[in-house]
């Protein structure tokens, strides 16, 4: 398995810059690298866009090990972001964990059941809280056609709604699956 951290939004609610804000002791898209690196994956591969020089720098001091992919059409939304990230996978990959840069505090006790799930058979896992499904998601490699498919900002939210039952839901021991900063104010929440 693999892991994608989508970074490549302009943050234009939050003014510009966002990913790179003060976070914690760091940068905001910190905490989702964190928890990506935690995955039970080989790679985590950053798609970067706007801001794009910051957000690289910021990646690669965090962890060297970083992967980075430009996506030229990051205006476009994270569709066009999914898809630079998914084609941008080894041949090989059976599957992957997508963050969202702006998500900080995904708990990573639940990364380890939701790759279970997948091997287990599911299609696509993704953690719950208090009945709200969260982020980062995970998706088999066979759902990959349909990825590379997607347009517009809507992600893969549509991709999974037609899943039923072949997405398994995890519960999320907290609501970090479900924080995402869009807003300055958000930083202090």
């Amino acid at each position: 398995m693999e892991a994608i951290v989508l970074a490549a939004g302009s943050g234009s609610r939050f003014g510009g810059g966002k990913l790179t804000a003060a976070w914690d002791a760091g940068v905001l898209l910190e905490g989702a690298l964190a928890a990506a690196f935690a995955a039970p994956v080989r790679s985590v591969t950053v798609v970067i866009g706007a801001d794009a020089d910051a957000v690289a720098a910021a990646a690669r001091t965090f962890d060297p090990r970083a992967l980075i992919v430009h996506n030229p059409d990051h205006a476009e939304g994270m569709g066009a972001s999914l898809r630079t990230g998914i084609a941008s996978l080894p041949p090989d990959a059976d599957g992957v964990f997508v963050f969202l840069g702006d998500m900080p505090r995904v708990p990573t006790a639940v990364l380890a059941k939701m790759a279970q799930a997948l091997l287990d058979g599911a299609l696509a896992a993704a953690p719950v809280f208090e009945g709200r499904r969260g982020n980062p998601v995970l998706l088999d490699r066979t759902l990959f056609p349909q990825l590379l498919a997607l347009t517009g900002d809507a992600g893969a939210r549509g991709v999974l709604q037609d899943l039923g039952e072949r997405l398994a839901l995890i519960e999320s021991p907290d609501d970090g699956v479900l924080f995402d900063v869009d807003e300055r104010r958000d930083l202090i929440r």
